[in-house]
């Protein structure tokens, strides 16, 4: 049973109010809906956070600029993490991903509640009448919004109830001034040879080189225009770069440049060589990975695989099969379609789509380098010498779970660095977490384990043993020469340190000498420094002189740290204490505090209804078009239910002995569009339908009560196209 409608409007219901805390990019003003009357409403419930709302608010530029006159987006910030909660960090946030609408503060959920969201990002459609007509989880809804918004113009046009306005006369938005300096929301950052910083500057959309001093800027790659154009240090664009990697030196000559980037929002690595500072996309081509889209790899000129390569299918995420490039050679072939004008086809790696890659780091045992999918919460590896791409670990499940490592879970990993005994460590942002991938010599694959973290909702700054220890938001991580690890904790402002046990045995080789400090320091975090602003990246110095892991390091050698402070916009210097001790603090646990769905024990029908885009149905061409997956967190919470399927509707059993949970649910549903038809009856052969994927991550908390058997027992989450 599939629980699917053809497009139909929601009831008529009066949106509610606009409440919170206050307002941004409205120049002071508080903004009501009385105030939007006679345009179409788009709320766009957020958090700054989470990736997926940032791929939304990538996807909305164009309409918000393309039907400005018609169309107003609002967004309603509700945050997770408490550092979300803080106004100052909220300001920082709308400038830092160039937010151009109107944004309502809402740290309690106030308005979150009233529009009963769920999930985030969630898009609530307004009519010009005041009345909601829609309401959409996830990302990936551009056409359908699109779709909506101009049969919303047209219809209420003819009623006479359209109120256009011409952007700049009495458009609610007010552009913040602009602000000037080297730095605008650094992000990542390496020593170059010679003792260079290399700063993945995002604000600036380019990568900017300082001098040792961390302050000087010696030359800029990139623009300063968002977009992705290969090319000299002044023509290249990029779009909010992040991780940076050294390639090494026996790799630089044959690959033809000597920095990797992680192009956050241009979904694509970016090679950078330094005596010139020309710049090649390497991976990506500039679209995003949907997770079940089948259209995950560019097709030849002519609609199939490029020649000398093949399209194969192999087992996906959920159950699915996807697509991938075996075998490319793609100088020698016709240029790929859809691959922009500015990418230079350097392999088969061009015509894979990626998801927001973070950051990147060179992994000797794999051969490749390391790349953190934080779109999709998964691991990638990149092989430049063969021009392959390749999924290597998670199963683009957010969550926490540890093992194998193409079976682990894994929550927008974003930060990557590789320790002295050759493990991975990886700041698992979203679960608050830090965790480490041993990898098996000469394979892409692993083990996965948790050294700090306790899952999507749990976080804090509380110091001690590992396993009580939590963390907010971390973005970088980095080895220190004594084998323990350093923690860029960015929503907590603070530096802090975790002493691993060393294991006696990684990947058949023995291990490095195990950490220093007393025994009672292993298995502990500490707190090395506080008071940062949004610390998002690492870089150590010992006596001065960038270190990398596998260098000496003299006992009683000064070790400082560059941390890149991305909310401060600048590298800041933290001189480290010889024992390298850190304090013990304790800020508290929290956990995310969002409304609570009570359901009764026993059987509960979960009903994810899905409505396709007007313009759209299900397609099933490739099989079945939708697919549900269901787990609890913790997982005795379901006695019956979780799983994978097609079906959008799903019979559950909650567990009366456990108190509360949360419920894990993805859903996807595949739409085309619909081909006109000829006076004949047969399909218009000049029209090609688009493919569509609706997607969604719910995480629901739940708290089980006793109930009537005749009291409702159904969780409705709707899905649209």
């Amino acid at each position: 049973m599939t629980s699917t409608t053809p497009h139909a409007r929601l009831p008529r219901v009066r949106a509610s109010e606009l409440v919170g805390r206050g307002w941004l990019n409205t120049g002071g003003r508080d903004v009501s809906l009385a105030d939007l009357r006679g345009r179409v409403v788009v709320l766009d419930f957020w958090t700054f956070c989470c990736v997926n709302c940032l791929h939304v608010l990538d996807e909305l530029r164009e309409l918000e600029e393309a039907r400005r006159d018609d169309l107003v987006i609002i967004g309603v910030h509700s945050p997770k993490f408490e550092h979300e909660a803080d106004p100052v960090a909220l300001a920082a946030a709308v400038e830092r991903y160039e937010v151009r609408h109107p944004v309502l503060d809402d740290p309690e959920l106030v308005t979150w509640s009233a529009y009963t969201a769920r999930a985030w990002p969630t898009l609530v459609v307004i009519d010009p009448e005041g009345y909601v007509v829609a309401q959409m989880a996830g990302e990936g809804h551009a056409s359908a919004l699109a779709a909506l918004v101009d049969e919303l113009v047209e219809e209420h046009r003819a009623k006479g109830t359209l109120r256009s306005v011409a952007a700049g006369a009495g458009d609610v938005y007010v552009p913040p001034a602009p602000t000037s300096g080297t730095l605008r929301f650094p992000a990542k950052a390496i020593a170059l040879p010679g003792g260079n910083l290399l700063v993945a500057d995002a604000g600036h959309h380019s990568l900017a080189e300082l001098g040792p001093d961390g302050e000087t800027l010696v030359r800029r790659i990139g623009s300063g225009e968002r977009g992705l154009v290969d090319g000299g240090p002044d023509v290249a664009r990029f779009s909010e770069p992040n991780g940076l990697c050294l390639v090494p030196t026996e790799l630089r000559t044959y690959l033809d440049y000597d920095v990797l980037v992680a192009d956050t929002v241009n979904h694509a690595l970016r090679g950078v060589r330094l005596a010139d500072g020309q710049v090649a996309t390497v991976a990506g081509n500039g679209q995003q990975y949907m997770v079940g889209a089948v259209d995950n790899v560019l097709a030849a000129a002519d609609g199939g695989a490029p020649v000398g390569g093949t399209l194969a299918e192999v087992d996906g995420p959920f159950g699915s099969r996807l697509t991938v490039l075996v075998g490319a050679d793609v100088p020698e072939q016709p240029r790929p379609a859809g691959l922009p004008a500015s990418i230079e086809s350097t392999g088969g790696a061009v015509l894979q789509k990626l998801s927001s890659p973070w950051d990147v780091a060179w992994v000797e045992q794999m051969g490749a380098f390391l790349v953190a999918m934080a779109g999709n919460h998964s691991l990638w590896a990149f092989d430049g010498e063969q021009g392959s791409i390749d999924l290597v670990g998670g199963t683009m499940n957010e969550g926490l779970l540890d093992g194998p490592l193409v079976d682990a879970w894994f929550a927008q990993p974003s930060g990557l660095a590789v320790g002295p005994d050759r493990r991975v460590w990886v700041a698992d942002s979203e679960t608050s977490a830090l965790r480490v991938v041993t990898p098996v010599a000469g394979t892409a694959q692993g083990e996965v384990s948790t050294a700090v973290g306790q899952g999507l909702f749990d976080f804090g700054h509380r110091d001690g043993a590992a396993d009580q220890a939590l963390l907010q938001h971390p973005l970088g991580v980095a080895p220190l020469p004594d084998g323990s690890v350093v923690v860029a904790d960015t929503y907590n402002g603070a530096i802090r340190r975790y002493v691993p046990p060393a294991p006696s045995v990684v990947s058949g080789r023995a291990s490095a000498p195990g950490p220093a400090g007393s025994d009672t320091s292993v298995g502990q975090v500490t707190t090395l420094a506080t008071g940062l602003a949004e610390p998002s990246d690492v870089v150590v110095l010992v006596d001065g002189e960038p270190w990398a892991p596998g260098e000496a390091a003299e006992a009683g050698a000064r070790v400082d740290l560059l941390v890149v402070e991305s909310a401060a916009h600048r590298v800041t210097r933290v001189a480290l204490p010889a024992t390298l001790a850190g304090e013990v603090l304790d800020g508290g646990a929290h956990r995310t505090q969002r409304p609570v769905t009570e359901v009764t024990a026993g059987e509960l029908r979960l009903d994810v209804p899905f409505s396709p885009a007007p313009g759209q149905k299900l397609d099933d061409r490739f099989g079945p078009s939708t697919r549900l997956t269901v787990s609890a967190t913790p997982p005795e919470l379901l006695l019956d239910g979780a799983g994978t399927g097609t079906d959008l509707v799903r019979a559950l059993v909650v567990n009366p002995a456990v108190g509360e949970g949360v419920l894990h649910v993805t859903a996807q549903a595949a739409s085309c569009d619909v081909v006109p038809l000829l006076d004949d009856g047969t399909p218009d052969p000049d029209v090609f339908p688009a493919c569509h994927l609706a997607q969604q991550d719910w995480g629901v908390p739940v708290r089980v009560v006793d109930g009537d058997p005749g009291d409702p027992r159904v969780l409705t989450l709707p899905l649209r196209g």
